[in-house]
């Protein structure tokens, strides 16, 4: 895992208890980002990860309601840097580009769930 990720907390398995409902687990500590949407309306999200694809970094993004809750399962993909160690988002514009990052956090969600169901501890 990269620096990013750990300096916000964040890890693979996040993934796994965070899907459908963030706050579920109250002994987990989610790092949030809030987003301002073309509209002017503002997000807060939990980060759920931050990995690679090839020579770039992508973020999961788990919108959260009022009550810091996820029930519709909906993640965001964004691309992701860092300047000056200010977190930017990009969206993805290139469907390949999309693809192989929704496919990278699949499979990090299934190696969370096999983890999980082995009972191995989760990191």
């Amino acid at each position: 895992m990269n620096d990013a990720a750990n300096s916000a907390g964040c890890s693979p398995s996040d993934c796994a208890s965070c899907q459908s409902n963030c706050s579920s687990n109250p002994n987990q500590d989610h790092s949030t980002i809030t987003l301002t949407m073309d509209d002017g309306t503002e997000i807060n999200c939990a980060i759920l990860t931050i990995y690679p694809v090839g020579e770039k970094e992508y973020i999961a993004l788990l919108p959260l309601d009022e009550e810091g809750k996820n029930d519709s399962g909906e993640v965001f993909l964004y691309a992701f840097t860092e300047v000056d160690g200010n977190p930017l988002l990009a969206n993805i514009e290139d469907d390949d580009e999309y693809s192989a990052a929704a496919a990278a956090f699949d499979d990090i969600l299934e190696k969370a769930r096999e983890e999980e169901e082995a009972g191995a501890p989760i990191e």
